[in-house]
């Protein structure tokens, strides 16, 4: 479901949005040219391939030199997305980070992934792993020009797509 309010927001969002703010629950809110997406908590599973996940990767991130880091604000105050995770090029000391050499996307049923690629594609995102917890499956895209193409291999990395999957303790 999506809604648009135009204009000022009713009393009645702006107290949703502070509760939510209050309770923690807009973690994974992003920004999108000024529009303020709410995005729900995740599937308990979701968590779970992540942190498996990022066990896997640990290890030849930092044999790259990469740090890698959870949720973070990758762009500008007015317009950022909040990957699950990145690998970037030293530690991120800002709120707001302009760009990361790989990010990691963990599908969840109706979310934005696929809608995010432009905007890491502008922020100069070197790498994308996608999740697909429900498919059982990781796909790897890197930037040429513009605009990502699938392959089935990390060149940062060092890992192979097929490796991954198999050593990914899938739930259900």
């Amino acid at each position: 479901m999506k809604m648009v309010v135009v204009g000022e927001p009713p009393v009645e969002i702006t107290a949703f949005l502070a509760r939510r703010r209050a309770l923690g629950q807009d973690l994974f809110d992003e920004v999108w040219e000024g529009d303020y997406h709410v995005v729900p908590v995740p599937h308990p599973w979701h968590a779970y391939v992540h942190n498996t996940l990022a066990e896997l990767l640990g290890p030849a991130a930092r044999a790259a030199g990469l740090v890698g880091t959870t949720q973070f604000n990758l762009g500008e105050s007015d317009d950022y997305r909040v990957p699950d995770s990145g690998y970037h090029r030293g530690v991120p000391n800002e709120v707001f980070i302009p760009t990361a050499a790989i990010v990691v996307e963990v599908l969840s049923p109706h979310d934005e992934t696929w809608e995010k690629f432009g905007f890491f594609a502008r922020h100069g995102v070197e790498e994308i792993c996608v999740v697909d917890p429900q498919g059982r499956q990781i796909r790897w895209f890197v930037l040429a020009g513009a605009q990502y193409e699938e392959i089935g291999a990390s060149p940062l990395l060092g890992v192979t797509v097929a490796d991954l999957a198999d050593r990914v303790d899938w739930p259900g």
